[in-house]
């Protein structure tokens, strides 16, 4: 515990939390090695405090440490940053150059944002890491450097890699030792010593007392989600210890520094969105299609389950007879007919409030082929428009030329 107590107040690490101790003590144990380190969080949780306690407690502590922003140097140069070049390999190369990786020879290197590596980068780097061997731009001599590499990444690369932004292979390779840093959230009392901290440090800074908070203000930077941090923790408390003058903080006048702030935040529900989808409206069509279509067949299966029970309780069952009417009223009263064995026709619409009911055609099951119904859909849309084409399509949702290969593919004659 001494030990610990002893890195963070020569690192300024400020808190108890668990989580930030577990990896404190993770960078500890990797340092004397040549691992390579990959330290993931959210941005401002202070991801680079990490790689300077490795590479201070490592054997190449005599050696350079350089920190290179990879998302802060635009795509054209990275890679005569990190791997230098030779003069005249572009337009205002007049001189060559030693890139970080032949600077940081014997010492070690730490490239935050690495998940901002474009992909060619990406290749260069997996090969310093797996043989020492780099190559300047512009240049065909392969060249050596011993450098231990430490990254880091506020992004989630497992999903980078998924979206074919990040290489698996390379990931592997930094990940050999992963060091996780806590959000300011996690950390709970933590956010009351940090403020304190940096409370007296802007007081000593600008000659000012050290700004207070109340019993209400404390609760408040408790529930706050922090999404800036330790980062915006310290911006906040820099701006009420020069803008306040009044050096008691309540929550009043704390909460008008965190403009969204919503009180404790709770699990949101999210509406899950529907599995089943449709690739077009002709899809949705047809389904409205085979849904009437299946409602139309529990009707008739309704009133034959009603013929099959007998004519008494058809034709004088005052419940059974209002249940038909009333089916049979939306269907705009038109007369629908069934067979019914061994028994008199039945009158749906009398005054007895039934009407005969007589022998029908058979009944033929409609096609359910996706194929026939676009087929009966361009016959319908062609007649409607006497053969054009041009206006059929537009119709149908589809470009004249689907409607021309799908006429030839189905044989359907203008």
């Amino acid at each position: 515990m001494k030990d610990l107590q002893n890195i963070k107040q020569r690192f300024g690490i400020i808190g108890n939390y668990e989580g930030l101790n577990r990896a404190i003590d993770i960078a500890v144990q990797v340092a004397p090695t040549d691992l390579s380190v990959l330290i993931t969080g959210e941005s401002g949780t202070g991801k680079e405090v990490f790689p300077q306690v490795i590479h201070s407690y490592s054997a190449r502590k005599h050696g350079p440490y350089i920190a290179v922003n990879c998302g802060a140097i635009p795509e054209g140069t990275i890679d005569s940053e990190l791997f230098g070049h030779e003069k005249g390999a572009f337009t205002g190369a007049t001189d060559s150059r030693k890139g970080y990786f032949e600077v940081a020879d014997g010492g070690s290197i730490f490239l935050d944002e690495v998940a901002e590596l474009p992909l060619s980068t990406q290749v260069r780097l997996l090969r310093v890491l797996e043989t020492g061997e780099f190559i300047r731009v512009g240049s065909s001599k392969v060249q050596k450097t011993n450098v231990r590499v430490i990254a880091a990444s506020n992004v989630d690369v497992p999903n980078a890699i998924d979206h074919g932004r990040f290489r698996e292979d390379l990931f592997y390779r930094l990940n050999t030792v992963p060091i996780r840093v806590p959000s300011l959230k996690e950390r709970g009392e933590d956010i009351i010593l940090l403020f304190r901290k940096f409370a007296v440090d802007f007081a000593d800074k600008y000659r000012m007392p050290a700004i207070r908070i109340d019993a209400d203000a404390r609760i408040l930077l408790l529930n706050y989600s922090w999404p800036g941090n330790v980062r915006q923790l310290k911006n906040i408390t820099e701006q009420i210890s020069i803008i306040e003058k009044e050096r008691d903080i309540t929550a009043v006048t704390l909460r008008s520094y965190l403009p969204d702030y919503e009180g404790v935040k709770l699990p949101a529900i999210i509406k899950k969105e529907e599995d089943k989808t449709y690739a077009s409206e002709r899809e949705i069509l047809y389904k409205i299609l085979f849904d009437m279509k299946s409602d139309m067949n529990d009707l008739k299966k309704l009133v034959y389950d009603f013929m099959q029970s007998g004519d008494s309780n058809i034709t004088t069952g005052e419940t059974n007879s209002g249940i038909i009417k009333n089916l049979f009223r939306d269907a705009k009263a038109e007369r629908v007919t069934a067979k019914v064995p061994d028994a008199s026709p039945v009158d749906f619409t009398s005054s007895s409030g039934l009407e005969d009911i007589q022998d029908t055609e058979e009944i033929v099951e409609e096609s359910l082929s996706l194929a026939d119904k676009e087929v009966e859909m361009i016959r319908k849309a062609l007649g409607k428009f006497n053969g054009k084409r041009k206006m059929a399509a537009h119709e149908l949702g589809i470009s004249e030329r689907t409607l021309y290969r799908k006429i030839k593919e189905y044989g359907i004659e203008m």
